[in-house]
């Protein structure tokens, strides 16, 4: 049995460098409240308000004065599945406003990149936390890894995608 994957909170507390996250879905967690009540026609200053979106802005705030580099690229279909576009009007003011570093890449400019089979975090680029979804974008589960060889494999995909996308503040979804 796999030992338990401790919680993003813990392994954000004991990165002393940086935090990089590769998301490479359209759809996740279709259920999430904050998306249904988006959909529903709410405003994001008012879904910004709620507790989730509070709690990781002031954690992404904390490690950032700490000196934690935290970058996040998204590859994503053009036009913009609705979740892709839930996450693109919220970016500004909660992850951008927050600390992190947001970069954009359509998935068409992604064809000829070597990409692990699983959204990520890479971890002072020594530990790698993978993200399971179903195909509906439903979590199913974490797994992490200390292997050098996946911890590199996973480094190296970011920074090529990171390198190749578009800056959150410059990136304009194709219609």
């Amino acid at each position: 049995m796999a030992a338990p994957v401790p919680q993003f909170s813990e392994l954000i507390a004991a990165t002393t460098t940086s935090a990089v996250h590769l998301e490479m879905r359209d759809t996740y967690t279709p259920d999430d409240p904050g998306y249904l009540a988006w959909l529903a026609g709410t405003p994001v200053t008012a879904l910004l308000r709620s507790p989730e979106p509070r709690a990781w802005h002031a954690l992404v705030r904390e490690h950032v004065a700490r000196g934690v580099l935290i970058r996040r690229a998204r590859i994503v279909s053009e036009p913009l599945a609705d979740f892709t576009r839930f996450e693109y009007e919220m970016t500004g003011q909660l992850n951008i406003d927050a600390g992190e570093q947001v970069r954009w890449l359509p998935r068409r400019r992604a064809s000829d990149l070597c990409l692990p089979g699983n959204d990520f975090w890479v971890l002072d680029d020594r530990l790698v936390r993978f993200g399971h979804f179903a195909g509906d974008g439903t979590f199913t589960g974490h797994e992490m890894s200390d292997d050098p060889a996946v911890v590199r494999l996973c480094a190296t995909a970011f920074e090529a995608v990171w390198e190749r996308a578009t800056d959150h503040g410059q990136y304009r979804p194709a219609a």
